[in-house]
């Protein structure tokens, strides 16, 4: 994980809910190397992350316990009962999935960002079954672990963008049977709005949109609003979802293709628009 990077430009996630108390965290990962920088980042006080990585993390965090196998992360949070608990995905013995299912009702009460170096299609899906707010693979960079952290603490939803396109393949099977056959419904989206939906879908970037589209990127984020509004979502992830379980991503296949672009880097896939 890029703990120690060149912080980036401005930041979009803000503070949680307007808390004016920390944010209790529980670390869980198996390296304890990988855990004391996780720690050490955390302690930063909230102006100097606001100042030097541009995001707002509010009243900061509070570190309230650690745990390096899955069965030690089962017993901590049921013990502390944190806000957040930041989770490795490989585990010796017990892995961060399986601690999640162990915890059954429990974790309810606890956001969960879980954090992977790799992860294959069905882990991918089973971290969503098992209502993982956030997922990260280890070589994001601090500026996006902080936004990560501060869009699940606000009640939404983060998918780093490398892992968009696969969660879409890993769910299209399950759902491709219930699209309707033939003539498909367009909820009122537009040749345009379908074609923007279409790139969202591929795991394009607003600026990259607005590229190929040959229009603004303030432009991009009006049809994204109109589109929310139409399909009743609330983020760039939910909208990529419905239009796959509705067969809208066929009707924007079926017009003249166009060159998109996969993001290599780990960006805000869902952080808003």
């Amino acid at each position: 994980m890029a703990l120690t990077c060149t912080p980036g430009l401005g930041g979009r996630a803000g503070a949680a809910g307007g808390s004016d108390r920390a944010v209790r965290v529980v670390l869980a990962d198996d390296e304890c190397l990988f855990r004391a920088s996780l720690r050490q980042l955390l302690a930063v006080p909230a102006p100097v992350i606001k100042d030097v990585y541009g995001v707002d993390v509010g009243p900061g965090f509070e570190v309230v316990g650690e745990a390096g196998s899955g069965e030690d992360t089962v017993r901590v949070v049921r013990s502390v009962r944190p806000a957040l608990l930041l989770l490795d995905l490989s585990m010796p013995r017990m892995s961060g999935l399986e601690a999640l299912r162990e915890l059954g009702t429990c974790r309810d009460s606890v956001r969960t960002i879980l954090l992977a170096g790799t992860i294959d299609r069905t882990q991918l899906l089973t971290a969503v079954h098992l209502g993982v707010h956030g997922l990260l693979l280890k070589d994001v960079t601090t500026e996006v672990l902080f936004e990560a952290i501060m869009c699940v603490m606000a009640g939404r939803y983060w998918l780093g963008q490398t892992l968009v396109s696969d969660l879409l393949e890993s769910v299209r099977p399950l759902i491709e049977s219930s699209s309707a056959a033939g003539g498909r419904l367009t909820y009122g989206l537009t040749p345009r709005e379908r074609q923007v939906l279409s790139m969202v879908a591929a795991g394009c970037s607003n600026k990259e949109i607005a590229g190929q589209c040959g229009i603004s990127a303030q432009t991009i984020k009006h049809h994204l609003t109109r589109m929310f509004e139409k399909l009743g979502v609330s983020n760039r992830l939910e909208l990529a979802m419905i239009a796959t379980e509705r067969g809208l991503l066929h009707a924007a296949e079926s017009e003249p293709p166009r060159q998109t672009v996969r993001i290599a880097e780990e960006r805000p896939a869902i952080a808003g628009i």
